[in-house]
């Protein structure tokens, strides 16, 4: 359970407590989670990639992921306190192999004692807080996570409340709130707040312990207690009305991390990766505060009837990060054709002809099992959605394929592995390394193949998994072009192991390209790079904590059909000459430029209206300047105001794709 910017500001004379009679149950171990400990222990040591020993090195990580999970933004405890912990800094992996975790209940329940105190005289003095905020007054608040330390004092923790707290009272200020609705919405704030930290229970503190330990192995091993196995299991059948979005907890934050393809939010453009989540509203009622709420909460929230309407008010990634604004996306149930293989045709204009280039969009690896469980011979599935489309293509004599994976998150492995098929006569497509060092290869029988000419894959840093086995595949055997952007690097297996309450999630395998290298961190790395909005930093699997390395086993037997490295230098020219002058590029590179130089380095933002406002208006004519030079260049309509602007042309990413194909088959000729 994660808290952030809950603020106690004792402008007011009043004092904080120190006292740890609690209002609220202290938090005890659960006699029934000693067995499932011990099963934690043994599954992690035998069963994991990495086959690590529980031992005190573990213990010293998990130490610190535990206070992150409960303080993660350093708003509770006192260095004082962190000092009065570091006795316990061994003792995690013990506690987990005896299964005595008393450990972390001792150390929750100082958590708990601060976080009471502190919320109960909030709501005493925020009224007055809020009144006094003088929003002339040059301030600014820290929000570089290296730059903020445990505070020494109270007062000193007091002061960084009272900044976090203005901060939000002043985002809600500039977007037209009254002062009696500020105070009411962070009134509301830390009253469910605290009706929250009434529903945690033990089991609730075992899973984060828990997870200290497994998020300290790699970031995809994870123990779901019952209720968080429950949730998650929903999750993966995608059996709820939603919007489509992949949500993950950073610090206190609600993360989105990526769009499922032909869900709401994807299809309604408002949301992006990496938008942070700060407030949810059903259509017609108040928004309530989710920063610092549990990630299951804040699902439950998004959640509702298919065709009903939820609002979130979000920080928008591609922003200067200080400003918010409220979307509304209409629940839908994410279908299995709203994810099926599309098709269409790009024309490309070289030299007085016109060529067509073929497109298949596959959003996810698909198979409808049920479908082929009941029997159901015209089942769908990508491999044979994509192939019905590629014979459908060539009868329109198409001169080239591109297959767009942009933003495709994986899916089955047998669809990804029958897909590459459909481009290579039979041989192998990807090498599964399992915990004991057994090398497993996976490759196609049929020899048969769908479509054996020029191709390209367009791929971004949302393409994961399966797709990477894809493109890394193709990209070795010489079959096709890789062009966009380095891919998210998820090369390794997860299984589900069930435990006499709750389930782990836990890394058993790695995926290697039939190249010998393997796909897990640094992903797929395009033969030619596409500008993109996308940042690496922070996106990706090398943007987790703690993420398997990569590294290299033997090669397998495999041909190779073109020697596309030795193009790349004249491909690459030609297509920076080309994009100098298109102006859908140039205006990314300079969106790209422009954030990087309003966001590189920023250590605090300002506590200052005017500052703000300033900031605010200046991006935003900034942005519509940016677009309407793009727009006169095409002979397009200007806009007048920000929400004039439509998404982006994806469109031009296709037909750059396009040029770069039929400079490709210059070559070749």
């Amino acid at each position: 359970m994660n808290y952030k910017n809950l603020f106690l500001c004792l402008l007011m004379g009043a004092t904080l407590s120190t006292s740890n009679t609690f209002a609220y149950t202290e938090l005890k171990p659960l006699e029934e989670n000693q067995k499932v400990s011990q099963q934690l222990v043994e599954m992690l040591e035998r069963v994991h990639y990495n086959k690590t020993a529980i031992d005190d090195e573990i213990s010293l990580m998990a130490f610190d992921k535990y206070l992150s999970s409960l303080d993660p933004s350093k708003s509770f405890f006192l260095q004082s306190d962190i000092d009065s912990f570091a006795k316990y800094k061994l003792t995690f992996d013990d506690a987990l192999r005896s299964g005595d975790t008393s450990v972390a209940y001792v150390i929750y329940n100082v958590f708990l004692d601060h976080l009471e105190i502190r919320l109960d005289q909030l709501l005493k003095t925020l009224p007055s807080i809020v009144k006094n905020f003088d929003y002339t007054k040059k301030e600014s608040l820290t929000i570089d996570p290296d730059d903020i330390q445990w505070a020494q004092t109270q007062s000193e923790l007091d002061e960084v409340w009272r900044k976090r707290i203005k901060n939000r009272a002043l985002i809600l200020n500039m977007n037209g709130k009254s002062e009696e609705d500020i105070i009411e919405s962070l009134t509301r704030r830390y009253k469910n707040q605290l009706k929250r930290i009434e529903q945690t229970d033990a089991m609730d503190i075992f899973q984060i312990f828990a997870n200290s330990i497994t998020l300290s192995l790699d970031p995809h091993t994870s123990y779901f207690a019952p209720r968080a196995s429950e949730t998650f299991n929903i999750n993966m059948s995608l059996s709820l009305e939603g919007i489509g979005a992949v949500l993950q907890q950073e610090d206190e934050d609600t993360k989105v991390v990526r769009l499922v393809p032909g869900g709401p939010a994807a299809t309604q453009s408002d949301l992006a990766p990496n938008d942070k989540i700060i407030s949810v509203g059903q259509d017609g009622k108040d928004m309530i505060d989710v920063v610092g709420m549990r990630l299951d909460d804040v699902v439950d929230m998004i959640r509702g009837e298919r065709d009903t309407v939820v609002n979130l008010e979000i920080i928008p990634s591609k922003g200067n990060g200080q400003t918010s604004k409220i979307i509304s996306i209409i629940r839908k149930k994410v279908k299995l054709e709203d994810q099926s293989a599309q098709k269409h045709i790009v024309e490309v204009e070289r030299e007085g002809e016109t060529y067509k280039i073929g497109v298949i969009k596959l959003p996810t690896f698909y198979s409808d099992f049920a479908a082929i469980q009941a029997g159901d011979k015209n089942y769908k599935s990508s491999t044979r959605d994509t192939k019905k489309l590629i014979e459908e293509l060539r009868k329109e004599n198409i001169s080239g394929l591109i297959l767009d994976l942009r933003s495709n998150g994986g899916g089955s492995l047998q669809e990804a592995n029958a897909l590459a098929g459909l481009f290579i006569p039979a041989g192998p497509t990807v090498q599964i390394r399992d915990a004991s060092g057994r090398v497993n290869i996976l490759g196609d029988q049929d020899r048969s193949v769908t479509y054996s000419g020029p191709m390209a894959i367009l791929v971004n840093r949302m393409s994961a998994s399966a797709s990477e086995i894809v493109a890394g595949a193709l990209q070795d055997y010489g079959r096709s072009l890789i062009l966009g952007g380095q891919t998210f690097g998820k090369g390794t297996v997860q299984v589900l192991q069930p435990l006499d309450k709750g389930q782990l999630k836990i890394t058993q395998a790695k995926f290697y390209r039939v190249s010998g290298d393997s796909t897990q961190h640094k992903g797929v790395i395009p033969d030619i790079a596409f500008p993109s909005l996308l940042d690496e930093k922070s996106v990706g699997e090398s943007a987790l904590d703690n993420p398997l390395p990569w590294d290299q086993i033997h090669e397998t037997r495999y041909p190779v059909y073109w020697d596309i490295p030795s193009m790349t230098s004249k491909l690459t020219k030609a297509h920076e000459d080309r994009i100098k002058k298109d102006p859908n590029f140039i205006s990314v590179l300079e969106q790209i430029d422009y954030i990087k130089e309003k966001t590189e380095g920023i250590k605090s933002i300002s506590l200052n209206k005017q500052v703000r406002t300033e900031q605010q208006e200046t991006g935003e004519q900034d942005e519509i300047a940016r677009e309407n030079k793009r727009r006169r260049a095409l002979g397009l309509e200007e806009v007048e105001t920000i929400d004039d602007i439509t998404p982006a042309d994806e469109d031009s990413y296709e037909r750059e794709a396009g040029e770069i194909l039929l400079d490709f088959i210059t070559l070749n000729q």
